[in-house]
Formats: structure tokens, sequence, C-alpha cells
């Protein structure tokens, strides 16, 4: 063996330092969108945003409500019809009722085009036994935004935030982990930085988007907690 062939597999033998899973990317100049941004979850989590200084777009089926909600968010929020939020944003959160989730990701499929969405839409049902889970066909909602968004870079993240405290101004920090689920680590770790923006949280990988059928699931269990215990609950992810 040569001097340079015994180089060469010296510098292979060496590897190259692990990243620092916390060295997250600069995400304040992005412009966010809230599809369902009238919601108590959309609004709640338009609020949090603007107020550490992002730049928010909500979105409603009717431009009217959009413009309301956001005038009453304040923090430099603006409100559009859908449509319109999608194509303004660079990254786009799904905030929208489960039961309009398919039909409003399918007609925005062109305007979401290339875009980063964050699905945090949880599939639920209710009877007298309280909040239960529900799987769609696709596996999970994120899953069905990734079967109608084929030409968009689809996640899974925020679906255990309280819209009450979101919507509280009295509270500065949120004491809660986001699981986040992706593909594409770059496009994970974007979402994770934007939810660190907000005081008090962290983002945390949680996997593919294979696994976010429990993610959205768990939902049901914190609405249980909450009522028994007359709380807001939220997850915190131990030893990271």
């Amino acid at each position: 063996m040569t001097s340079t062939d015994g180089a060469q597999g010296a510098q292979s033998a060496q590897k190259a330092p692990a990243k620092d899973p916390w060295d997250l990317p600069d995400v304040s100049g992005l412009v966010v969108g809230v599809l369902g941004g009238t919601g108590p979850q959309g609004k709640g989590l338009a609020y949090r945003l603007a107020r550490s200084g992002q730049k928010v777009i909500i979105g409603s089926r009717a431009a009217e409500r959009a413009q309301a909600a956001a005038e009453e968010i304040g923090h430099g929020v603006e409100g559009a019809e859908n449509a319109e939020a999608a194509r303004r944003s660079e990254l786009v959160i799904v905030a929208v009722p489960w039961e309009g989730h398919g039909k409003t990701l399918e007609a925005l499929r062109e305007e979401l085009a290339g875009k980063l969405v964050v699905d945090c839409v949880n599939p639920l049902g209710f009877d007298k036994k309280g909040a239960y889970a529900l799987r769609p066909e696709e596996g999970s909602a994120a899953e069905q935004a990734a079967a109608l968004l084929p030409d968009s870079r689809v996640t899974a993240a925020f679906h255990h935030l309280s819209a009450v405290l979101l919507l509280d101004p009295e509270i500065e920090q949120i004491d809660t982990d986001v699981m986040v689920l992706g593909e594409e680590r770059a496009d994970v770790e974007t979402v994770q930085a934007l939810a660190g923006r907000i005081p008090g949280m962290r983002g945390i990988f949680a996997g593919r988007l294979r696994n976010a059928h429990q993610v959205e699931s768990l939902v049901a269990n914190l609405i249980s907690v909450n009522r028994r215990y007359k709380a807001h609950a939220g997850l915190r992810v131990t030893d990271v």
C-alpha cells in the first residue's frame, strides 16, 4: 500500500463529527401562514408566533373573518382568504377542523406547491365516554396531507398545545415540548426552530410521518387529563 493509499484510508476511517441536534436554523425571517387561523388553535398559534416577532398571515374561507381575527390578534398579523394566505407564506401551518381537512388541502394544492406545510390537525371523535382517536384511511392527518399535496414538503407538529394557554396574554411562557415529524431533516429542523421561537417551547424530533398517528391520537388522552384535573396539560420529553 502506498503512502497515499494509507492517508486516504486514514481519512475515510475518521468519522465526520455528529451534528448537534440543537443546532437549528434561523427562521425569524420566514413568513408563516396559518390556515384555519380564525379557530382557537390557529388563532393561538398565530398570536404566539407574531408576539415573538414572526411575520404571520392567517387564512380563512372568508377574507373578512380572517381580517377581523388578525385585527383582534394585533402584532402585525394580516388576514386573507386561504388561497392568498398560502401563496404569500413560505411556511404554512394547517389548523383547520378535521372535518374539512381533506377538502381544504385538495383545493389549495397549487398554492401550497413548493411550500413547507406543517399539519397540526388531530382526527378525533367524541361520544358520552369522551374523546377518542380516529384513524384516517391514509394513517393520519399528516399522511393524508402528504398524499393530497405531492408537491409540498409536509411535516407534523403543534398537536398538543392548549388554545386557552396560547391565547392568554397574561402567560409569558408555555412550558411544553412540540413533537415534530417529517421525512427531511432540514424541514423538521425548520419547524423545530419555529416552535422554539415561542418562549418555553422546544421542538423535538419524533420520527417520520408514518409515526404521526400516535402523536395525533395522544390529544384524546390529554383531553381526558384536562377534564379530570381541570388543567391545560402539555408534554415534556425528559433526558433530551
